[in-house]
């Protein structure tokens, strides 16, 4: 999976700033959206790995599912991977665009699981410590998982605040054990 992520990242990198010169970053982003779940989907993955489906269907395939979201730069994409044989990219290359764009929006994503479903000031409450903890927009992605037994678990990026009853009591078990 790592290499397929280095694999895609100059791709991504390339759309992003051609999508940034031409000031197409949402279209191109939706663009990039449609085709990564269009990936995603097993029969159309089964097509875009067909070796009897030549290129130029494929890329017909794909330009008829995008519509009038095709944007040049997306267009130019397609033809590329395809042409390459990288097919299997595609969603790699969302994720990697995705990104980069939410860094120059600065805006960072949060899943936040909690035991019990948050009310609406409990999730603004935790969504406004954690933008000014990292000084950003925070997009929050809500989660219920009852094991928790009570408080929540946050993860921004790599990093997990651990603020949930099971957390502690195994924290504590483990330093118990010591």
């Amino acid at each position: 999976m790592a290499e397929l992520a280095t694999v895609a990242r100059p791709y991504a990198e390339a759309v992003f700033r051609s999508a940034q010169q031409n000031g197409t970053l949402a279209s191109v982003g939706e663009g990039l959206a449609i085709l990564a779940a269009a990936e995603r989907d097993e029969n159309m993955r089964a097509v875009l790995l067909n070796p009897k489906v030549t290129g130029q269907q494929k890329k017909a395939l794909l330009e008829s599912i995008l519509g009038e979201r095709m944007d040049i730069v997306v267009k130019n994409l397609v033809s590329l991977v395809i042409d390459n044989q990288r097919e299997t990219l595609l969603g790699h290359i969302e994720e990697q665009f995705d990104q980069l764009k939410r860094e120059q929006e600065n805006v960072v994503r949060a899943r936040i699981t909690s035991a019990q479903p948050l009310s609406d000031s409990q999730r603004a409450d935790i969504v406004g410590a954690l933008e000014r903890r990292y000084g950003k927009k925070v997009e929050a992605e809500l989660d219920v998982d009852a094991s928790l037994l009570g408080g929540a678990r946050v993860q921004v990026g790599d990093q997990v605040i651990h603020a949930s009853v099971r957390d502690a009591l195994a924290q504590m078990a483990v330093a118990l054990t010591r």
